[in-house]
């Protein structure tokens, strides 16, 4: 596994922690560095994508409500909010990574972690996404 797909992995991680604990991100990577094995490369991409998102979540957030149709924001598994979250944020933010593969990555993550239906649901909402952001020329 890339250290970027680990780093995502942890990033998810401590953004669930976050929620689920109602902490901080300090104590939320502390939680995930003492309970998961994270390689030490791995861990300064996943700091930048959880300041990042804490940083832009109102932004990322408004990307995802018009897009998740049948869910409210507030209503998804916290797992699958993260994990669009954090898709969004690299389209947004994470130049250096091609947007098809922020998506690709994402569904690839939310099968290992969420649901079932998990892989299908950030999917379809990535997709609606990365379209309204392509006709704003946000993404190619």
């Amino acid at each position: 596994m890339g250290q970027r797909r680990l780093a995502r992995e942890l990033a998810v991680q401590v953004l669930f922690q976050m929620e689920f604990q109602l902490c901080g991100a300090e104590e939320g990577f502390q939680l995930v560095w003492d309970n998961f094995s994270a390689s030490n490369s791995a861990r300064p991409y996943a700091e930048r994508l959880v300041k990042g998102i804490m940083d832009a979540r109102d932004e990322i957030d408004q990307w995802i409500r018009p897009s998740s149709k049948h869910w409210r924001l507030e209503r998804m598994p916290h797992v699958d909010r993260n994990i669009l979250r954090l898709a969004v944020y690299e389209l947004l933010c994470v130049k250096e990574v091609p947007a098809k593969v922020s998506i690709d990555e994402a569904i690839d993550i939310a099968k290992q972690y969420g649901h079932e239906g998990s892989g299908s649901f950030v999917n379809g909402v990535l997709d609606d996404i990365y379209n309204r952001m392509r006709r704003k020329g946000i993404v190619e």
